[in-house]
């Protein structure tokens, strides 16, 4: 990544676009692009006709307005015609560049270009590359089903979905009162694991904090939203006040959404590193890893919750081994940089899950693990977020435990830096056609 602050996503890693994540106050310039995509629940959910700026499935494309957004959704909603027209008088006082605003701060932190939010932007703005369907991709589209997809796509064009992410990253602290999991059930899991991964790779673990992102607790307060929604958009607490104030109406307009625990709203992980940022480290951001509780609940509702936490983590903190090692530089660009970065940060991740010295998973749980990459693999070959396909990251994976199987001194471990060495001279078998 170009920018100077720095975020990484998991296996997870970039998402095509229409992600609405911004850190206002460091804003640049993005563009929208949706690309790769399963999108069964748009095409149930906006098979009407939309006019001029509509895609063939009747929802507004990327390039409609603001305005034209707004007005499809709100005459399809199944929301009171009082919280109707608040939404369409705040849109006609929001400016024309709202959403670029946001995608620009997304798109220099990275927070929109992770697997995790990629999968979430499909359900809702499905292009033109699409995946075999896995089992995480159906619940995600099963998810979007439960609750009013009008009014969802209301909070998408507004920021709501993005606030728990800023939240986290912007006000987040590691604590010992920090729980992971809507229930809190991984919350020792993955505190543990983060203490062996500072121990395990040879980078300063000590200055890498681990936080959670959290769901109701985004929308508890409006005066907190407002500052969040402040620094996503660049302008002052008071500007975004009304925002809020509509934001948390929406969210608890619809029952499904659970007040904002509904795990569309989390399901984000990433690694963020701000070195370099004058106004990111001003804003007092540190290096973090952050872990949605919406991931937690999709992997558990796959069958996959034995490792996918743990992995996951790994993988976020092979991000942070990146940045420490200055692994992030290629002569790739594009999706091909992007895909080269996420495989090796999988292959990182199951090094450390599968090393004697990390969490020393046997075999069967190794696939397991590998399991939890395979089903944010995407096809959008196009796509800047392009993270490699199911297959590419299960190879990745697989390359990983070889590594570790074929060292004659298990209790060695294998520096960062040389890590990335070793990937790169593998990267081209990994990427290899693979179509029978």
């Amino acid at each position: 990544m170009s920018t100077q602050a720095r975020l990484a996503d998991t296996d997870i890693g970039n998402s095509p676009e229409v992600s609405m994540k911004k850190l206002g106050t460091l804003v640049a310039t993005a563009a929208l692009a949706s690309t790769s995509a399963f999108g069964v629940a748009v095409t149930a959910h906006a098979a009407d006709g939309a006019g001029t700026a509509a895609t063939t499935s009747g929802a507004p494309t990327a390039s409609a307005s603001l305005q034209q957004k707004l007005d499809w959704a709100v005459a399809r909603a199944n929301l009171p015609a009082d919280l109707k027209a608040k939404v369409l008088e705040l849109g006609k006082r929001l400016p024309a560049n709202d959403e670029q605003r946001l995608q620009a701060l997304g798109d220099r932190f990275g927070i929109g270009d992770t697997t995790w939010r990629e999968l979430i932007n499909n359900s809702i703005n499905p292009g033109d590359y699409a995946c075999a369907t896995t089992p995480l991709t159906t619940w995600i589209n099963g998810k979007v089903d439960e609750i009013d997809f009008y009014t969802y796509y209301l909070l998408y064009v507004m920021g709501g979905l993005d606030l728990p992410t800023y939240d986290a990253l912007i006000l987040g602290t590691e604590s010992r009162a920090n729980t992971f999991g809507v229930d809190g059930s991984y919350t020792n899991e993955l505190t543990r694991t983060m203490k062996n991964l500072r121990s395990f790779w040879d980078v300063d673990g000590a200055s890498i904090q681990l936080m959670p992102m959290k769901g109701k607790q985004s929308f508890a307060d409006v005066d907190r939203m407002a500052y969040v929604l402040s620094v996503m958009y660049g302008d002052s607490p008071a500007d975004e006040v009304s925002r809020a104030k509509l934001i948390r109406e929406l969210v608890n307009s619809d029952p499904a959404l659970r007040g904002g625990d509904h795990p569309l709203f989390t399901f984000n992980a990433f690694a963020f590193d701000p070195t370099g940022d004058a106004e990111a480290e001003e804003l007092g951001l540190t290096k973090r890893i952050i872990m949605g509780d919406g991931i937690m609940e999709g992997m558990r509702a796959v069958g996959l919750d034995v490792t996918a936490p743990r992995s996951i983590l790994s993988h976020e903190y092979g991000h942070q081994v990146q940045y420490a090692k200055n692994l992030f530089d290629s002569p790739l660009r594009g999706p091909e940089a992007t895909r080269r970065t996420e495989l090796m940060a999988d292959a990182l991740g199951t090094y450390f899950m599968t090393h004697k010295q990390g969490q020393a998973i046997n075999d069967q749980k190794v696939l397991q693990n590998e399991q939890s990459f395979y089903n944010v693999g995407d096809c959008s070959f196009t796509s800047s977020g392009h993270h490699g396909t199911p297959n590419q990251r299960l190879a990745s994976s697989t390359w990983a435990v070889g590594i570790v199987k074929a060292q004659a001194n298990q209790g060695h471990t294998v520096g960062g830096s040389q890590f990335g060495a070793m990937f790169d001279a593998k990267l081209p078998q990994i990427v290899a056609p693979d179509a029978k």
